[in-house]
């Protein structure tokens, strides 16, 4: 899926077929539902599914908790604005 098609597919009621994990808690996330966007990040145990979790952590200003999932991501915590990293997150993750 290109990422095109993923931000468009946010004004529909379920995320699309095929997603990881880690792409389902960023779709959830822009919804607006952060603990089922958490709920997703926890069920993907890779880098991937870490980036997400700190990330959302870091939306919900436990910067501590988000340093440790950046970490185990293997990744430094972003200083950018949560909406720029959103995006790279989830175009990574779309390839």
């Amino acid at each position: 899926m290109d990422f095109e098609t993923y931000r468009e597919s946010i004004a529909q009621d379920a995320p699309p077929a095929g997603l990881s994990m880690a792409a389902e808690a960023l779709w959830w996330e822009a919804k607006g539902d952060w603990q089922q966007a958490h709920k997703c990040a926890q069920q993907q145990g890779d880098a991937e599914g870490a980036w997400v979790h700190a990330y959302l952590h870091r939306i919900e200003g436990d910067l501590r908790n988000a340093g440790g999932w950046y970490g185990r991501a293997g990744r430094e915590m972003s200083t950018a604005p949560l909406k720029e990293e959103w995006e790279t997150i989830a175009r990574a993750l779309l390839g």
